[in-house]
């Protein structure tokens, strides 16, 4: 039988491994999904690649999987941090959503001078969003998403040897051009308004950091967001 639901478990996975469901996930297979005993499921938990498993208890309040084929290797994409500034509920969702689908490894929102919906970000929701993006888009690896942090105290403890590529409205219509540089890189996309005068500055004033433009248009954040995403992996990433 062909597995055509995908599932992310927090459990080891490997051959003949069991896995105990919640009762959410015992209810989302059996209730909503309607599937019983000797169902197959594709299971990841991010470490472990893509397995598939087979139903070998089902009730209501929980289950029991039986894992017994790895059908895909661990992806994990290059080591890119992905910085934004939270928009909008659904709007900032969808960015998180689109930086796992497209290759990040750690998703980074941040609070900036002109960012407004920093106090109603919950860390928990949105790492649920991701993970929801990497069951549906057959994604193996889950990015972390972390708490909200300020921008100015990231960059004071910012890692050395990590490149930021930030996404400078000010330089509508410029070339977009990245260094060939390897190694760890950060991209970072600024709050509806953009960036103030004092963090342009600053950013401009570090010396991983390189500004580019996004094109010959002025870009929503969350447009800006898989903008920015597509012309690193096109440059540098693992698209090639």
């Amino acid at each position: 039988m062909v597995s055509k639901v995908r599932l992310f478990v927090d459990h080891p996975l490997g051959e003949a491994q069991t896995v105990p469901l919640s009762r959410d996930q015992a209810h989302y297979l059996f209730g909503v999904m309607r599937l019983d005993q000797r169902a197959v499921i594709s299971l990841i938990n991010g470490a472990d690649g893509e397995w598939d498993a087979e139903v070998i208890q089902a009730s209501k309040k929980g289950g029991v999987l039986l894992c017994h084929t790895q059908t895909r290797p661990l992806q994990v994409p290059p080591d890119l941090w992905f910085l934004f500034a939270p928009i909008r509920k659904e709007r900032t969702a969808f960015i998180v959503e689109k930086a796992v689908e497209m290759g990040a490894a750690r998703v980074m929102p941040v609070q900036t001078d002109f960012t407004q919906a920093a106090n109603r970000v919950r860390q928990d929701k949105l790492q649920a969003h991701a993970v929801e993006a990497a069951e549906q888009c057959g994604g193996t690896f889950v990015p972390p998403v972390d708490e909200v942090t300020r921008l100015d105290r990231l960059l004071a403890d910012w890692p050395a040897g990590r490149q930021l590529m930030f996404c400078d409205e000010l330089l509508i219509g410029d070339p977009v051009a990245l260094p060939d540089s390897p190694g760890p890189w950060a991209i970072l996309i600024g709050p509806e308004g953009g960036f103030s005068p004092a963090e342009r500055d600053r950013l401009r004033g570090l010396p991983y950091a390189h500004p580019i433009s996004l094109g010959p248009r002025i870009l929503r954040a969350d447009t800006a967001a898989v903008a920015a995403l597509t012309v690193w992996q096109q440059a540098l990433g693992d698209w090639g």
